[in-house]
């Protein structure tokens, strides 16, 4: 990983900061399974010398910006990077208070409290990534802002003060726009540091592609990246909703292809298809058309 972060030109003395951050908080054994290893990387100095100095200074992160920004990839790489134990939470209207901190449960004929994610990675010393953040519950956010608090402790009714770990961060990632999402209150905001995540331009979607799939040829890469910037502009424009501009779509599509599939029902199926308007997916469906002929075989794809 700091092989990468050299690459990527990030400071001498962050990476360094890097080093000892790990050599002073050793992954736990335990736990270690939790440490993400990804298999692509975010690229970009900027943000992630942004990111890990907020980081190595003890604060949160909140990721803020629209899809295919690569808000998850960044928060994988980081814990990755910082040698911590990853736990995650997708919020949605059923995440409540003893979701997040835990509840009693019966265990060999006795009650025992049952660690939630925000408890567990307290404790564990992880990075706990608060996934769409802006979906949250009332009751929900009344625990992230115990959680956030520069106190760092969080007080379970029926169980016991729990102290943050030293090596404990969070880190939300949010949509502004999406359906369900609410304007994060500055109570809650105060307690991040915000980054607001660019945009993927070609060349980014054209690097990712190459790290994802190294035997795919350069003017496949070059052409999906131009589809996927068309889509994205068709989107910005109002013509097609975001259920199209679906990076994760564009990649199964193209692992579907390499496993076999024609690449255009590939497409169909992990693109075109989840825009539920008829007219929207014969607009997304006229894109492909235009950008790769019917008659591409796989190994005009593959070397």
């Amino acid at each position: 990983m700091f092989e990468f972060l050299e690459q990527q030109h990030v400071s001498a003395d962050l990476v360094e900061g890097l080093r000892r951050f790990r050599a002073a908080h050793p992954t736990p054994t335990d736990q270690a399974y939790r440490v993400p290893a990804p298999h692509v990387h975010y690229r970009g100095r900027d943000i992630w010398e942004q990111a890990a100095t907020a980081l190595l200074c003890g604060d949160n992160l909140l990721l803020s910006g629209p899809k295919a920004t690569g808000k998850n990839v960044l928060a994988d790489d980081l814990a990755f990077a910082f040698g911590r134990p990853m736990w995650n939470v997708s919020f949605h209207i059923d995440v409540d208070a003893a979701y997040l901190m835990g509840s009693d449960t019966f265990r060999d004929g006795a009650v025992e409290f049952r660690p939630g994610p925000i408890a567990s990675c307290a404790e564990h010393g992880g990075f706990g990534v608060l996934d769409e953040i802006n979906m949250a519950r009332s009751e929900a956010l009344a625990v992230l802002h115990s959680t956030l608090d520069y106190r760092r402790i969080i007080d379970v009714p029926g169980y016991d003060l729990v102290r943050l770990d030293d090596a404990c961060r969070f880190i939300g990632t949010m949509n502004v726009g999406y359906a369900g999402t609410r304007e994060l209150n500055e109570a809650l905001t105060s307690r991040f540091v915000v980054i607001s995540m660019p945009t993927l331009d070609d060349d980014g979607t054209e690097r990712l592609l190459a790290d994802t799939f190294p035997a795919l040829t350069r003017t496949a890469r070059h052409q999906f990246a131009l589809l996927f910037d068309e889509i994205r502009t068709k989107c910005a424009a109002g013509e097609l909703s975001d259920r199209a501009l679906d990076l994760r779509g564009l990649i199964d599509a193209i692992e579907l292809a390499q496993n076999g599939l024609d690449i255009r029902r590939a497409l169909e199926i992990c693109i075109v298809n989840k825009t539920f308007d008829r007219y929207e997916r014969g607009l997304a469906q006229d894109v492909i058309d235009a950008r790769l002929p019917r008659s591409l075989a796989k190994s005009a794809l593959f070397e």
